[in-house]
């Protein structure tokens, strides 16, 4: 496995897919999970299409630097975000979402990429926000999935999907890999699969088990504060994709909003959550590519129509990818 030091201290480790003479795609994953969550079956797929496609680990996550002499308490943690306690919240916590973006724009430069498309899922949709807004001249357009732009009040977590995800996960590889199962509060309804989130669970304890960086991802994924006004001003070709199922990121964070313009819903109805699955319909875009339910398609304003394909429909992003040079 690769690994690239992108700033002093900070080393990721990422694996590419495709030839590098083809325009990059950045895949960027979410709060605690491993880059093998971006399945390596999809990642062919989308190399297929003609990009270079890379994913990696967020630091603190799977094979990539880890903050072992920064640790965190996760309740001490929440009750002084709960308590208005910001100062003392932001003591605690070592790194910034614009750290984590910087990471996946550094790995770029030592790749020798000057642009790439970014995509990015739930915590990974943020971090890719960032990137576009500090960076947007090195990003060639911007997908967020599943995620939200910090505003107050949108993409909240519902109560159960929140349990569980703040839930401490037992060390042992039986017991962590069977907690895996509890991870369908916020599956879809439709293709949710309990197997597939016990296979992904083994896989990614097998690689690196480290629950250690949890802490410090969520601190820097809630304190991250709001990107909506940097967002309205964004001038990066853009798409918002969200299932309507989604209780862990409730999908008003990607409805229609002063911040994302026009969004169009895609099929609507229940039963997508965009939250990864794999189903018989999707083998040649495994775990649930976006769009293979009901969700939500958008584009911000002044960014100009979606490319074909994509107008109304989340059917096929792959079509948005193409349509970008």
């Amino acid at each position: 496995m690769p690994i690239a030091e992108v700033s002093p201290g900070v080393s990721l480790a990422y694996e590419t897919f495709g030839d590098a003479s083809d325009p990059a795609v950045l895949l960027v994953m979410g709060f605690s999970a491993q880059m093998i969550a971006w399945h390596e079956d999809f990642c062919r797929a989308l190399a297929a299409r003609g990009r270079y496609v890379i994913r990696y680990d967020n630091r603190d996550c799977g094979l990539s630097t880890t903050f072992d002499d920064h640790p965190v308490d996760r309740g001490r943690f929440i009750d002084a975000v709960s308590s208005g306690n910001i100062p003392s919240a932001l003591a605690m916590v070592p790194y910034t979402l614009q750290d984590m973006a910087d990471d996946g724009l550094g790995l770029l430069t030592r790749l020798g990429i000057d642009r790439a498309h970014v995509v990015g899922s739930s915590m990974g949709g943020m971090i890719a926000q960032t990137m576009a807004i500090s960076r947007p001249a090195r990003v060639l357009s911007l997908t967020s999935m599943m995620s939200s732009t910090g505003e107050p009040g949108y993409g909240r977590a519902g109560a159960g999907a929140q349990a569980v995800l703040l839930s401490s996960k037992p060390s042992d590889r039986e017991g962590y890999i069977a907690a895996a199962e509890a991870e369908m509060v916020w599956a879809s309804r439709r293709y949710g699969s309990p197997a597939l989130l016990r296979e992904l669970a083994a896989e990614s304890y097998d690689r690196a088990y480290y629950p250690a960086g949890a802490g410090r991802q969520l601190g820097a994924m809630i304190l991250g504060g709001s990107r909506a006004d940097a967002l309205r001003g964004l001038r990066v070709p853009t798409l918002v994709i969200h299932g309507l199922d989604d209780t862990l990121i409730d999908s008003d964070g990607g409805k229609p909003s002063p911040t994302w313009g026009t969004t169009a819903p895609a099929n609507s109805g229940p039963g997508s959550s965009t939250r990864w699955t794999r189903t018989p319909a999707e083998r040649s875009l495994p775990h649930g590519f976006p769009g293979t339910g009901p969700g939500l398609c958008a584009l911000p304003p002044g960014r100009g129509r979606a490319p074909e394909g994509t107008p109304g429909s989340a059917a096929d992003p792959l079509a948005f990818l193409r349509a970008v040079p």
